[in-house]
């Protein structure tokens, strides 16, 4: 592989010559702008504002422009001329976890091979006290004009160099995140769970580009002559209705495409949860109505012996209480009927008290008409 960049990775005191090497490639399609009427290439060409003559490569320089449209030209020999001590050093400010590299910083992968017999020793050097500590190695490197930031760590025998962007290069994930309070339940944690397991694990090298494939499969059919071809069959989408329909039904598709069995793919089957004791719904006046006269009822079945004397003056007062008003009560109607119920109790237990001195007193009659007899 080629290589694009030669310096050293400075290690404490220690220096280890080094070569750098592109770790990935870009797979895409590219394609060129045509004239649609007679196919013609379309070209872009350089031209100079001033005379509008076209220049090569060798004539184009960098400079910067100010705010008022001033241009302040930079040569090669300014930048190389700065005092940048890993212009052509990969300099190690420290080691650390793996974890604390946020993914969000990483950029360009690149391969850092050993330049020269001399840099074998102190290469397997770092590699292999990078692999027992288990860090990686954070360090800056100056690479197309900027100073950048870099993580470096262990890939099979080889030490490889991920571009790491700058902190402030980071944007705030500000207005990103729903505003909205949603609540997640139980039960849809539980069929995610079970979604995230029925997919498991895939091997990354089994994946592959279906985009390029179509596209390379259309470049052919076109140069041959013949039809592109078919669109192929598109997933019904759409808007998501009842989630834990969705839910269960990606389930069921996971386990089939896996070729689990239909009763496999039950997903009702869910670890059981704590839940809260349900609240009691309160009654409703039917129920409530249907208690009140069951328990009247029986109220009224052990208390009837005693109701039998005062029947008769119980139903005289209701029937005075409740004349004149047609069924409707109003302040006075209540009143009166609470009066009648009143008198009533009154005239009950004075009858009851009555009676029960009548009877006590034919007992006592009868006690002394009976002869006494007399000791033998």
């Amino acid at each position: 592989m080629r290589s694009i960049w030669n310096g050293a990775i400075s290690f404490g005191l220690v220096s280890i010559p080094i070569k750098l090497v592109n770790a990935t490639e870009n797979r895409s399609i590219s394609f060129r702008q045509i004239h649609t009427e007679d196919g013609g290439r379309i070209r872009y060409r350089k031209v100079c504002e001033l005379d509008g003559e076209e220049v090569t490569g060798d004539e184009i320089g960098k400079a910067y422009e100010e705010a008022d449209g001033t241009m302040i030209p930079i040569t090669d020999e300014d930048l190389a001329a700065l005092p940048l001590p890993t212009a052509k050093t990969i300099e190690i400010v420290a080691f650390v976890p793996a974890s604390q590299i946020d993914p969000l910083q990483i950029d360009a992968a690149y391969y850092l091979s050993a330049n020269g017999v001399p840099a074998a020793k102190p290469y397997t050097l770092l590699r292999e006290a990078l692999k027992r500590s288990e860090r990686v190695a954070i360090a800056k490197f100056a690479l197309r004009g900027r100073e950048r930031l870099g993580m470096l760590r262990v890939v099979d025998d080889v030490i490889a160099m991920h571009g790491l962007l700058w902190p402030d290069e980071i944007r705030r994930p500000e207005g990103v995140a729903p505003d909205t309070s949603v609540t997640v339940r139980d039960a849809e944690l539980d069929l995610a769970d079970a979604l995230m397991d029925t997919l498991g694990e895939v091997d990354i090298e089994s994946l592959h580009d279906d985009y390029r494939a179509a596209v390379e499969e259309l470049i052919a059919a076109k140069a041959e002559g013949a039809e592109a071809p078919a669109p192929r069959e598109e997933k019904p989408g759409g808007q998501v209705i009842d989630l834990m329909a969705a839910l269960e039904s990606s389930v069921r598709a996971a386990r089939e495409a896996r070729g689990e069995d239909e009763q496999d793919a039950s997903v009702h089957e869910l670890p059981a949860r704590k839940k809260a004791p349900a609240r009691s719904a309160p009654a409703s006046p039917k129920e409530s109505g249907a208690k009140k006269s069951t328990a009247r009822t029986a109220a009224g079945k052990t208390a009837a012996p005693a109701r039998k004397s005062t029947s008769k003056a119980t139903a005289s007062a209701g029937s005075a209480g409740s004349g004149g008003s047609g069924g409707k009560d109003d302040g006075k109607g209540g009143a009166r009927k609470a009066a009648a119920k009143k008198t009533t109790a009154k005239s009950a237990s004075k009858s009851t008290a009555k009676s029960t001195s009548k009877t006590a007193a034919k007992k006592t009659a009868a006690k002394k008409s009976q002869p006494r007899k007399r000791a033998s």
